[in-house]
Order: C-alpha cells, then sequence, then structure tokens
C-alpha cells in the first residue's frame, strides 16, 4: 500500500492544468530546458514548466503556489548570465515567452505598452516605420520581460540609458496573485513610493511582470561607426575616459581588448583589422553634429597613440561591426575549443576604469588565465570573460577565483558588482560586501513584506 502523502507541487500541477490545459508540461525534455540559463551554475529540473498567455493565468498560477507554498521561477529566453532563471528549489517554471503582444504604441508621447514576451529585435521591427526605435540594446536575444527583471543595460546606454530610465510604468503580478500597476505616461511625477523602480531589476523574487510601458525615441537623421585601433590598452582605456570627461554625446563606445579582438576577427571573420585593443564608436545626430563628434573624439585617440580610425557609414558594414561585437562571447569561447567562459561585469567610476581594466588583465595573466576583455567602456562597464576547460580538475574553481579577484577590485575602486547582468546566484555574496548587513537586511524585509512565504524565485539575490 502505498503511504506517501501527496507532494504540494502534485497539487498545483493538477489544479493549473484546468485552465492551462497541455500547456501545463511535466515533458523531462522541456523541464530540462527550463534547468539553466546561459551561465555555469548546475542545473536543477523545475518540476514543470507553465506557458501563460495572459496576466489572468499568471494570477491563478501565483494564487495556486501561494496557497500550497510551491517556488515560482519566472522564465523569458534563458538568456541569463548569472543564474536567475534556475529554479533551484524546483516547482514551476514560469514561461512568459508566449505572451508576445505590442498592445500599445503612441507615436506623438514616444511611448509603447508591451507583454514580457516581446524581444526588444522584436519591437524595434514594429516600430521602424514610425520613426521610432527602443534603444536599450543587451546585444542578447533576450525578452523584455526579462530585461525589467535584471535592469538591463549594454551598447547604448551610455547616451540613452539603461532599462532603468526608460520604463515609464508596469503591471505586475504580487507572490499571493495580486496584479498592481505602477507608474504611468507622464515623463515625471510626485506621487508616492516609485514601486516601478521596486520592480525593475527585482529578478523574479518580488513577482511577475505581466505589462511594461516604454519609453521610446525617435531615430536619428544621421548615425555613423567608427573604429579606433591602438598599441596599448591603456591608450584606449585614457582616449575613453577623456571622450566622456569632454561630454561629447557618443551613442555607443565599446571596447575590445587584443585577445578579444582576434577572436572577433576569426569568429566574425572581420576583415582589414588588426588583433589589437579597438573601440568602436558610434555617432547618432544631425549630419552636421556627428561630423563634429567623430572629429572631436578622432582627435583625442591620436593624442593616446591610435592607429587609426576608420569610418564605417554603410549601414550593411555598420550592421556587420555591431553584429560582431554582440557575438563577441561566442567569438571569446571560439578562441580556444572545449573550453568555456566565466563572464565577470564590473563598473566602476569613469575615473577609475584604468586602474580596474589594466589591473584586473595583469593580474589575470600573471595567474596563468586567458582572458578576453569587452566592455560598455562610456559608462564604466566591462565583461571579463575568463575562459577554463570543464574537463580539467579545478579549472572552474580557478576560474572563480579569478572573478572574486576582478570584482574585489573594482569594489575597492567605488564600482559595483554588476553593472547589467545582475545578482542571480553568482553574486549573492558580492551583494553582501557591496551594500554591508544593514541594508542587505532593508531588501529582506521588503521581500517578506511582498512574499512572506518565499516562493517567488528562491535562493536569488540572497544567500539564505
Amino acid at each position: 500500500m502505498n503511504t506517501m502523502s501527496p507532494r504540494p507541487v502534485d497539487a498545483v500541477i493538477a489544479a493549473a492544468r484546468s485552465f492551462l490545459g497541455d500547456r501545463l508540461s511535466t515533458n523531462a525534455t522541456v523541464r530540462e530546458q527550463h534547468s539553466h540559463g546561459e551561465d555555469s551554475s548546475p542545473p536543477t529540473l523545475p518540476d514543470a514548466v507553465a506557458f501563460v498567455e495572459t496576466t489572468e493565468e499568471v494570477s491563478r498560477l501565483l494564487k495556486l503556489c501561494h496557497l500550497h507554498e510551491v517556488p515560482v521561477v519566472p522564465f523569458g529566453a534563458g538568456t541569463s548570465l548569472e543564474g536567475h532563471v534556475n529554479p533551484v528549489r524546483a516547482g514551476i517554471s514560469l514561461d512568459l515567452s508566449r505572451m508576445t503582444a505590442i498592445l500599445e504604441v503612441n507615436a506623438e508621447d514616444m511611448d509603447c505598452l508591451v507583454e514580457p514576451g516581446v524581444t526588444r529585435q522584436q519591437l524595434n521591427d514594429h516600430l521602424r516605420d514610425q520613426g521610432l526605435f527602443f534603444p536599450v540594446d543587451p546585444g542578447s536575444h533576450c525578452t523584455l520581460g526579462g530585461m525589467v527583471a535584471t535592469r538591463a543595460s549594454g551598447t547604448n546606454a551610455v547616451r540613452y540609458g539603461t532599462i532603468r530610465e526608460n520604463v515609464l510604468g508596469l503591471e505586475v503580478v504580487l507572490a499571493d496573485g495580486r496584479v498592481i500597476e505602477t507608474g504611468g505616461r507622464t515623463r515625471k511625477a510626485a506621487n508616492g513610493y516609485d514601486l516601478t523602480r521596486l520592480f525593475v531589476g527585482s529578478e523574479g523574487t518580488l513577482g511577475v511582470v505581466t505589462k511594461a510601458r516604454l519609453r521610446l525615441h525617435g531615430i536619428p537623421e544621421a548615425m555613423s561607426s567608427a573604429v579606433v585601433q591602438f598599441a596599448t590598452l591603456e591608450g584606449a582605456v585614457r582616449s575613453t575616459i577623456e571622450v566622456m570627461q569632454m561630454g561629447i554625446p557618443v551613442a555607443r563606445i565599446e571596447l575590445l581588448d587584443d585577445d578579444m579582438m582576434a577572436a572577433a576577427i576569426a569568429y566574425s571573420k572581420l576583415e582589414g583589422y588588426a588583433p589589437a585593443t579597438t573601440l568602436f564608436l558610434e555617432f547618432h545626430g544631425t549630419e552636421a553634429g556627428v561630423r563634429e563628434q567623430a572629429e572631436a573624439v578622432e582627435a583625442i585617440t591620436a593624442g593616446h597613440g591610435a592607429s587609426g580610425f576608420q569610418w564605417a557609414t554603410d549601414p550593411a558594414e555598420r550592421a556587420k561591426l555591431w553584429k560582431a561585437r554582440h557575438d563577441s562571447y561566442w567569438a571569446g569561447c571560439a578562441a580556444k575549443p572545449g573550453h568555456k567562459a566565466l563572464t565577470t561585469d564590473v563598473c566602476v567610476p569613469i575615473s577609475r576604469l584604468a586602474e580596474a581594466l589594466l589591473g584586473a588583465k595583469e593580474e589575470a595573466r600573471a595567474l596563468g588565465h586567458f582572458t578576453c576583455i569587452v566592455g560598455h567602456v562610456g559608462d564604466g562597464n566591462f565583461h571579463q570573460m575568463v575562459l577554463y576547460d570543464p574537463e580539467q580538475p579545478g579549472a572552474l574553481e580557478r576560474a572563480w577565483d579569478m572573478d572574486k579577484r576582478i570584482v574585489a577590485r573594482g569594489l575597492s575602486l567605488g564600482g559595483t558588482c554588476s553593472g547589467e547582468h545582475g545578482i542571480g546566484l553568482g553574486k549573492r555574496e558580492f551583494l553582501e560586501q557591496e551594500h554591508g548587513a544593514e541594508a542587505l537586511a532593508v531588501m529582506r524585509s521588503l521581500k517578506h513584506a511582498l512574499d512572506p512565504k518565499g516562493i517567488m524565485n528562491p535562493g536569488k539575490m540572497f544567500r539564505n
């Protein structure tokens, strides 16, 4: 006789099937696909995957999970780099990828309302004929809901800001199934607590974003790119600092060190460039404004040992350059066949960028690590890929030790452990170091107030 008691999650699965039908899956392959993101954390199988299509379905499912105290882990495109989507305590993986409606576009007010499964590429394709675009560009094929949850950034942040500056309001389903709306369509407001900013970057630990109202921007009259290469990493960094301190309104200023550039040349078939430290730049504005910006940057880089300033005005050439930049993670991995990459995400005040970046590269070399650096250096943010052989005993642990060293250096220079990837599983100890026990206690109290049973993406941000 079977005396085992039914598990709480089984009750949730049975009840959810009544309104989700075959969109509530316990298939092993589907569960495996939802067991991890693109990080180095060990995968964990959820008990089931729920493919929701409406806010009402999200609300009903969360009410069930709240009642039975079953964990819920929101899932978008699965591109997170810090273990955000790993269901470390099993439960339900809440897949929002089918919520793909672009509900409103208000061209005159330059805002839109979207569901969380819409990707930034889909939104910009939809907007193109209206002369508008959404500028936040993390470089991966991620969903806007995931971008809100992780407080995403990317290559355009130096001019247009991060997702935080481009979200006007949200619809959020709380842990107990209640639905709230935050913010609004006005460009400023001074009423009540700023709940929108509370949920932006909360990594699914406080609620589930089911709609986002986003700020849009006009497509510039003129756009041009430039590539400039340097004999030294220091020359590129010093040029970046001077460009920013002079207030030149570059749209993008991205750095690839010599190892990363060599990898990009091989992977993306970039012809005509040397495997040297390189800045990719983009300028937006009027024809005259773009020319003035580029000339000012060219003069600065020449003073720091630049070997050339190449224009890329053809749209196809510009697209090729930025695709190569966005493919840098895969290029870095391909530089060492069979290796995997642990990617750091340090951001420091722009005046300390040289110390952070040069010191991290030198220390990695001294410890025998092969690393590639790519950075949104216009806002002090860089990613150092530490490549390791997963078949070599202790290799992952050594890579994590290097990651800790890079972050510790950044924190000592007044920086942050994460400029855009978030905390998730990978940076929980650094969150404690950066903010201290009292601030962390306040964060925990907010978590408990909104999620008293601890079902929302448990194990993330906080170590217990």
